[in-house]
């Protein structure tokens, strides 16, 4: 398993007070292919750029994905812009292939046959084993889950611990979500002030 698959697992268990929205998690998954093509030796951070090496042949069909997408001609891509061009509906795309693996299953909400239906964890060793990675405060995944509103504690000081490059991921994901929310605000505060206009006498 991936760091981006053990994240999702523990985003669906945690279950914050307020639900994670598709577009902070997609961010953070691609934050955690990028830390998982660095700790690889695929890639290397010059500053805030992605600087490819070997292809990659992860066994992870998804992180194989994202390592095929590398922009491997200078100027390189930058941190930022890996995230808004890889993360774009990633999360889905997480969520149907831990489907498709029996890492995910389908329950009904309510006692009614026809009411909502909910996506829950399975209990398999690919689970067990990103639970003991939060147990185990990792300091990738707390940083992420951190960035899309979960705490899990992890250590104080650096989130990615002694390592630069993944310091520098956590940091661009972080930012990333916070600029996806303000653009929210934005719309929601333009939306507010184009129904005023019809409302207007």
């Amino acid at each position: 398993m991936s760091t981006a698959r053990d994240l999702f697992l523990i985003v669906m268990d945690a279950k914050p007070e307020h639900g994670v929205g598709q577009g902070d998690l997609s961010l953070a998954l691609a934050g955690a292919e990028l830390i998982d093509l660095i700790g690889g030796g695929a890639v290397t951070v010059d500053g805030d750029r992605i600087v490819p090496g070997w292809p990659p042949t992860p066994d992870d069909r998804l992180l194989g994905e994202a390592a095929a997408r590398l922009t491997r001609e200078p100027p390189y891509e930058l941190i930022e812009d890996w995230l808004w061009r890889r993360g774009r509906d990633l999360s889905a795309a997480y969520q149907a292939a831990l489907e498709e693996e029996g890492e995910l299953t389908r329950k009904r909400s309510g006692r009614l046959s026809f009411g909502s239906e909910r996506v829950e964890p399975v209990d398999t060793p690919s689970h067990r084993r990103a639970a003991d990675r939060w147990q185990d405060k990792e300091p990738a995944l707390t940083g992420l889950a951190s960035a899309v509103g979960i705490d899990g504690g992890g250590p104080e000081g650096e989130p990615g611990g002694n390592d630069e490059a993944v310091t520098t991921v956590l940091a661009a994901v972080h930012d990333a979500v916070m600029e996806l929310e303000a653009v929210r605000q934005r719309r929601t505060i333009e939306n507010a002030a184009f129904a005023n206009i019809w409302r207007a006498p």
